[in-house]
């Protein structure tokens, strides 16, 4: 069931559809991470645009979204690696 929020980035309001409860945090656990991120940087960077600011924090949480994705494709590639040596050791050792 679609549910309407309003959430604040910025100071500024935006309007937007939930598909779930579920979704419906999301959005507003991501809206307080931005806003923590956009004061965070506003304190350390002043007189800078709110637009400036939003730039950081967007290039900032992709940095992070990036180091994540690379460390979650360097276990992947760790378990695949781990089966195939389990899989040899299973076969010189079962025969």
């Amino acid at each position: 069931m679609d549910q309407k929020i309003s959430i604040k980035i910025a100071g500024r309001v935006f309007n937007l559809t939930a598909s779930s409860p579920e979704m419906e945090e999301l959005y507003r656990r991501a809206a307080d991470a931005i806003n923590a991120r956009f004061a965070a940087f506003s304190r350390s960077h002043p007189g800078r645009s709110a637009l400036d600011i939003l730039s950081l924090v967007a290039l900032n949480e992709t940095v992070i979204r990036l180091g994540m994705q690379r460390d979650i494709d360097q276990y992947k590639n760790a378990e695949k690696q781990l089966e195939k040596d389990l899989e040899n050791y299973l076969k010189d050792h079962t025969q």
